[in-house]
């Protein structure tokens, strides 16, 4: 049977990647790339360097690339999850017919996941809904990976949570509706319109990062009603330059 590994490779180091998930890439065929354009070829470069920095087998892979369908990104929130769904199937199409025609049967297959594939990543729930579709069968097994989260703790040399304490990991449109109820500390991912600004009258502590795990990677710290300024400044400059932008955040209240 056909054999998948979903593989984390962190948030953007090479060196983010387990002794597991070279393991997994040196028993690797077939690898899966998604092309989300010109904007985003940083994505697609980063991951060729980590298949030439880890690979040492010599004995070859493929690499098979698609166009990524995209989402709506104009849906308001009373369209989101329906705008997610379609590009949700879209993707499922894409992955069903390359891992019938670009896979063997005695072959394994690869997607690598950027930070961890259990985390605010699509890709188990799509290759769950080709499983569903019964038109390809594979076996899939999935490596963990350092998420940005991680990466966003361990550079500014903090814990996610306090001691005997919650924490929370929620994404942007979320806060944007209100604090959540019965945390103090909040891991904040998906923002694309700065949310953390809804809470300024509360002025939490604020770790911030972006392009974590990068050489572009960006850290502030701060009170928010110190840092939000700088924080604008810094994504601004960045998707000016880029084209994208990936943050994450921890807002910690008193």
């Amino acid at each position: 049977m056909r054999k998948i590994y979903v593989i984390g490779i962190g948030a953007g180091n090479p060196d983010h990647l387990t002794i597991q998930a070279v393991k997994a890439l040196n028993r690797t065929d077939v690898f899966f790339l998604l092309d989300k354009g010109a904007e985003k070829s940083d994505l697609i470069r980063l991951r060729h360097e980590i298949l030439q920095e880890h690979i040492t087998h010599g004995r070859g892979y493929r690499l098979v690339e698609a166009r990524d369908p995209g989402r709506d990104r104009e849906a308001g929130n009373s369209g989101y999850a329906a705008a997610v769904d379609d590009w949700r199937r879209a993707r499922a199409g894409i992955y069903e017919r390359m891992i019938a025609e670009d896979l063997g049967e005695d072959e394994c297959g690869a997607f690598l996941v950027w930070g961890d594939p259990a985390l605010y990543d699509s890709t188990l729930g799509i290759l769950g809904e080709v499983l569903r579709r019964g038109s390809v069968s594979f076996d899939h097994e999935v490596i963990p990976g350092i998420s940005s989260v991680s990466a966003l703790a361990a550079g500014h040399r903090t814990g996610l949570n306090r001691v005997g304490r919650p924490v929370q990991i929620t994404t942007g449109r979320r806060l944007a509706d209100g604090w959540p109820d019965g945390v103090d500390d909040v891991v904040v991912m998906l923002d694309a319109h700065q949310a953390f600004r809804h809470h300024m009258d509360e002025d939490p502590l604020i770790h911030w990062g972006a392009c974590l795990g990068t050489d572009d990677e960006m850290l502030v710290s701060g009170r928010l009603s110190e840092v939000a300024g700088r924080i604008d400044e810094l994504r601004s400059a960045a998707r000016a330059r880029k084209g994208w932008i990936m943050d994450t955040y921890l807002l910690r209240r008193d």
